[in-house]
């Protein structure tokens, strides 16, 4: 990487060649007016800059990046800011300027036949998943930010969401790409071929990439049939291992239908019904643990309520579920993933919480939640573990809640020392310590201790390679080049 001295913020004059590319409706510099854009969503970190530019365009992105890239000044590209890991926040220097895509909101192109949409980067993911509605598809991906967050920001995240099991990851819906590379040039990638063996798929970098190597200013989406039957369940299973045989059982009884398949625990059950309105007990009887399972399928006459209730039966014969109930109407399927999303929210009232997004084999996901709950309980006897989500694709969020009545401070003050007791265990099964939420700057750190060398040495010469001078994001994801065992050139 090479190292260039950088102004300590941009001079007036070099503001003012950056106000001009956008137009008076399109830069932001008063403190009120950019406040939002300097803080993460979570509070884990506060960022200064002198100068929000929100281009309209990606001839103004490209005009923007090779000023930035002339006098190396860098750049935080930000979409919604609702991301998890301070990805896109700037640094605390102010030595920046944060480009915003929120502008850049048009859906350029929607091809029903082909089961595509190309949409810019600033476009919320609720915008698209709308408009694929109108036209009568799908397009997938979901989240609980999806009516804030933009698909660039998705994108740069390679976003996950309840929808994975069945759809894949952001990573899978991407058809193509238009970016601007960190000298200014416009990258035209956006093809609609399901094929296209040519050599590198160079999209794939800038997936997940957090805006370490471009910006991404558009894409081509894969769409797909939509959902004419849904069935949507929530069942008590005993314990974890019972959940994931009930997993197995239900990919093989349903054909492979199942779209969610979302493990939730009482503690997060009872946070959802004690702080969020609408969200109610929808057993009987309280239960250890339970599975909020959906299945769906574009043909009428799939018979999927007839398939599920079969399914229970023979899971509860086998000792897989406790209880459970199917949803008869549009409204109780709505009540039943209010409680799941009741789990999120639940979780913010009830003090600080240290959260873990990771990911495990499938088939380690009963092991790994045994395993980290009592390590965790080991070292904090009356923490309150809330560990949930996505076990059908192997991503739990192993967040934990602080005990009751302890100081806020002091517990998150922990934060570290927990990441590393519970990433050890997922290091030992084989697993990611960032299943969706992406690396950013929470734990650009870890990556040293987590990736190989050679892994390590890879990414940061892809980063010198196409950003020699680091102005995209600097301080996000890569690891520093100083950390690895053979300095670059």
């Amino acid at each position: 990487m090479i190292a260039e001295p950088r102004p300590a913020v941009p001079d007036p004059a070099v503001i003012d060649r950056l106000k001009a590319v956008v137009g008076p409706q399109g830069w932001l510099a008063e403190p009120g007016d950019i406040e939002p854009y300097l803080v993460e969503t979570r509070g884990l970190y506060r960022g200064a800059t002198a100068l929000v530019l929100r281009p309209a365009s990606t001839a103004e992105v490209a005009g923007i990046v090779r000023i930035c890239a002339e006098i190396r000044l860098p750049i935080v590209p930000q979409g919604g800011n609702t991301g998890l890991v301070g990805g896109g926040v700037p640094g605390e220097d102010g030595r920046n300027i944060v480009l915003a895509l929120g502008r850049m909101n048009r859906i350029r192109r929607l091809d029903a036949d082909n089961f595509t949409l190309t949409a810019e980067a600033g476009c919320i993911l609720a915008q698209i998943q709308q408009a694929a509605d109108a036209a009568d598809r799908l397009f997938p991906l979901s989240l609980g930010a999806e009516g804030s967050c933009q698909i660039g920001g998705n994108i740069s995240t390679n976003a996950g969401g309840v929808q994975v099991l069945r759809y894949g990851n952001t990573r899978e819906l991407v058809l193509g790409i238009e970016a601007v590379l960190p000298d200014g040039r416009i990258w035209d990638g956006l093809r609609s071929l399901r094929k296209d063996n040519t050599g590198y798929d160079l999209k794939q970098l800038f997936i997940g990439g957090e805006g370490t190597l471009g910006i991404v200013t558009a894409a081509t989406l894969r769409l797909f049939p939509k959902p004419r039957e849904i069935a949507t369940g929530f069942v008590a299973v005993p314990h974890s291992a019972a959940a994931m045989r009930l997993f197995a059982r239900a990919r093989a009884a349903t054909g492979d239908q199942i779209t969610a398949f979302e493990l939730i625990p009482r503690i997060g059950v009872e946070f959802a019904m004690r702080h969020v309105a609408g969200v109610t007990d929808p057993l009987s009887q309280p239960y250890p643990s339970y599975a909020l399972i959906e299945l769906s399928s574009s043909s009428r006459q799939a018979g999927l309520e007839a398939l599920f209730g079969s399914l229970l039966e023979e899971a509860l014969e086998a000792g897989e579920i406790l209880d459970g109930t199917i949803a008869a109407s549009e409204a109780q399927r709505r009540a039943l993933w209010l409680i799941r999303e009741g789990v999120v929210e639940g979780q913010r009232h009830e003090g600080g919480s240290i959260k873990h997004d990771v990911s495990v084999p499938v088939a380690s996901v009963a092991a790994f939640l045994e395993r980290a709950t009592a390590a965790v309980t080991e070292r904090l006897p009356a923490i309150r573990v809330v560990a949930f989500g996505h076990a059908g694709d192997g991503n739990i969020h192993f967040n934990l809640s602080q005990p009751i009545g302890a100081d806020t401070a002091a517990y998150l003050a922990r934060w570290g020392e927990f990441n590393h007791i519970v990433h050890e265990i997922v290091a030992g099964f084989g697993g990611s310590i960032s299943a969706e939420h992406g690396i950013g700057r929470l734990k650009r750190h870890e990556l040293t201790h987590y990736k190989s060398p050679v892994e390590l040495e890879m990414m940061a010469r892809v980063k010198a390679a196409l950003d020699p001078y680091n102005i995209m994001n600097p301080g996000k994801t890569v690891p520093d080049p100083s950390s690895l065992q053979r300095p670059l050139p």
